[in-house]
């Protein structure tokens, strides 16, 4: 009759570990000696070494007594193999998340919204312009990922015309005026003009979003109060040409 420490040796586990078996009901419990103290037999080698080799093949414990007595073992280790790779793809993409935590961007957006907000940086916006356009795609992304996947293509083919580059700039420039200042005038009717000339260059909007989520993304503007200022005067220029 084996010790519970000669036990764990043959097996190749530590006593705790037995232990921590008996605990679950995956090995049973032997007899005892007349000082109180488990006393082993070859089966328990055997019936421990199985729980062992499971262990070590990444079966959980509360798995391990239904393959134990399954009458297809095969069946059943098949799903807990299919469990195990879904399991590694989400440690996998947790790794992938974990890796941009330096780059707020590629946690939250797309890798097409993040080549444009690449394309926008290499054109020379600043970046608090920058961080504006990046929060108000997170926003989409968060809100309407569906419309934001509508509108990128629009938004990006938009990067080629030069008049819009210059207009874009120009709101740059608008992020340290105030809500008063007279040029938010000028960069208004070019903005209406450069709506006319564009039309037809944005997606029709969703029907299907909410139009609560519809008045979140309208009415972002950062905090750029000149923005605000500047589209209150355009909304007023195209009322007054209705």
């Amino acid at each position: 009759m084996l010790t519970i420490g000669q036990l764990a040796r043959y097996a190749g586990c530590t006593v705790k570990a037995v232990r921590v078996y008996h605990e679950r009901g995956l090995l049973a419990e032997p007899r005892r000696d007349d000082a109180g103290y488990r006393r082993y037999d070859a089966q328990a080698v055997i019936d421990l070494a199985r729980i062992v080799t499971l262990v070590r093949a990444g079966v959980p414990l509360s798995r391990i007594p239904t393959i134990l007595t399954a009458d297809d073992h095969a069946a059943e280790i098949a799903r807990i193999d299919a469990e195990l790779a879904d399991r590694i793809s989400q440690l996998t993409e947790r790794r992938r998340r974990l890796a941009h935590l330096d780059d707020p961007d590629r946690l939250c957006l797309s890798p097409a919204v993040v080549a444009h907000l690449d394309r926008v940086r290499a054109l020379g916006f600043s970046e608090r312009y920058l961080l504006i356009e990046r929060d108000s795609w997170v926003l989409g992304a968060a809100i309407a990922p569906a419309t934001v996947e509508r509108y990128l293509p629009s938004r990006v083919a938009l990067m080629d015309d030069a008049e819009y580059v210059e207009i874009s700039h120009a709101f740059d420039d608008a992020l340290d005026w105030g809500p008063d200042d007279p040029r938010i005038e000028s960069l208004a009717r070019r903005t209406v003009a450069a709506l006319d000339r564009l039309e037809g260059a944005f997606p029709e909007p969703d029907p299907a979003l909410a139009p609560a989520a519809e008045s979140l993304l309208n009415d972002f503007q950062g905090d750029a109060p000149a923005w605000v200022a500047i589209r209150r005067r355009v909304d007023g220029l195209l009322d007054g040409r209705a």
